[in-house]
């Protein structure tokens, strides 16, 4: 009986490979687990202390885009077995997400998630064409009216 109590005596025989290359194996997952775990220590050290070291909200997003884009990158390569691959499927499978990811860094970088803040929430845009003569929108103008009980 395993130490495991369960019906599977010999995961290696199971999986039809010798104890070395089991070991090749184990060796490989722990390597992962460990460059993993530094670049993840990287990412928390430098969020924790990004305001002390005065790193600008650009510089940050493309630091922890560019390492999370490494982890999946690796993870993809190891446990997906993309490293395996001949170079044209690598590349048919790659391409896609790269210009996708591309394309969301752009829109990111030349500011279209602000815009809802800038221009909108500030009441220098206007809400469905309603701005008041003061240049208002409802909202602000309803804060600076007076109420009467």
């Amino acid at each position: 009986m395993s130490e495991f109590n369960d019906v599977y005596p010999d995961y290696e025989g199971l999986a039809h490979h010798d104890e070395a290359t089991g070991k090749k194996i184990r060796k490989k997952l722990w390597r992962v687990f460990w460059l993993l775990l530094a670049v993840t220590l990287v990412e928390v050290i430098v969020g924790l202390y990004a305001a002390d070291w005065n790193l600008g909200k650009t510089f940050l997003k493309f630091f922890f885009i560019g390492f999370t884009l490494l982890k999946a990158a690796y993870i993809v390569m190891v446990f997906m077995h993309l490293g395996e691959e001949n170079k044209w499927t690598k590349w048919v499978i790659l391409i896609p997400y790269a210009v996708f990811i591309g394309y969301l860094i752009i829109m990111m970088t030349i500011g279209e998630g602000n815009y809802v803040k800038e221009h909108r929430l500030n009441g220098t845009g206007s809400t469905n064409g309603q701005t008041g003569t003061t240049g208002q929108t409802p909202t602000s103008a309803v804060e600076g009216a007076e109420v009467h009980h």
